[in-house]
């Protein structure tokens, strides 16, 4: 597996927003050289520009030949207009990584020139904290070597999975990309019923945080198999069994309603994509 320091040039990072300043962070942190790394960004935001000062990372320029690799972290839309400054600067050999949502690979390549190696990935919020999850798929010209550099430039902010069909990229998207989003409404759900039972909302949003968040990180450390966990803490006619007989109803049940979710999510996914 590659690490960072067997990237063969300069890493070019196209867009210093949120993502792409943690994707930053996360590189220098894990001992990229700041020589051999560079942005363009018309306007990288403070805490971006004093990380750029702080390591002597250039900033838009003017000079230098082709990159190793160029991260594309822009927003979608403006895609089109940036791609076309962008691509220019980009060698035969370059590695072009894309964290964009909602962009394929065919849009990508039509942007470079033919056989231009390209990674189509999705990573979610949590990247911001080096807690993310990234999903990626390479095109026919990414060489193992290639993959293997992108792998190591997307673990800078968490863990990464690699499939070989696209079409897989749209259900990364609604599980893990808009999964997130659905921890969030749990939380925001579980404190409202809190609530609605009778806790002040302040004590109700504090728990219902802390129990989210902790529950993860138990996850996350025990390494046991959710359903497991779920066992673990059900005592058979308890309490949490009373609320699990609501929850995991065949028909209306959190299961169902999930399914139903990604499923949407999936196709929304497909539709922005063209």
């Amino acid at each position: 597996m590659a690490t960072l320091s067997d990237i063969p040039g300069r890493v070019l990072l196209v867009g210093a927003g949120k993502m792409g300043g943690a994707m930053l962070e996360g590189w220098l942190g894990l001992g990229l050289d700041p020589a051999l790394a560079a942005v363009i960004d018309p306007s990288p935001p403070p805490e971006v520009a004093a990380l750029l000062e702080a390591n002597g990372v250039a900033l838009n320029p003017l000079n230098g030949g082709p990159p190793a690799v160029m991260v594309l972290a822009v927003k979608p839309q403006a895609a089109p207009e940036v791609l076309a400054r962008a691509a220019p600067l980009a060698g035969p050999d370059t590695l072009v990584v894309s964290v964009m949502a909602g962009r394929t690979l065919g849009f990508l390549e039509a942007a470079f020139a033919p056989g231009q190696p390209v990674v189509r990935s999705i990573p979610n919020t949590p990247a911001a904290i080096g807690r993310g999850i990234t999903v990626a798929v390479p095109n026919d010209a990414v060489t193992e070597g290639q993959a293997s550099i992108a792998d190591a430039l997307l673990r800078a902010t968490g863990g990464v999975e690699w499939v070989d069909d696209e079409a897989l990229i749209d259900v990364a998207t609604a599980v893990s990309g808009s999964g997130p989003a659905y921890v969030f409404l749990l939380a925001e759900a579980l404190a409202a019923a809190g609530v609605q039972a009778g806790l002040a909302p302040d004590m109700a949003d504090r728990l219902a945080r802390a129990t989210v968040s902790g529950a993860g990180e138990l996850m996350l450390r025990s390494g046991i198999e959710p359903a497991q966990l779920r066992r673990n803490v059900t005592s058979p006619n308890g309490t949490t069994a009373a609320a699990l007989a609501v929850l995991m109803d065949e028909e209306r049940g959190f299961g169902p309603l999930l399914a139903d979710a990604v499923t949407a999510a999936a196709r929304r996914s497909r539709e922005l994509a063209g």
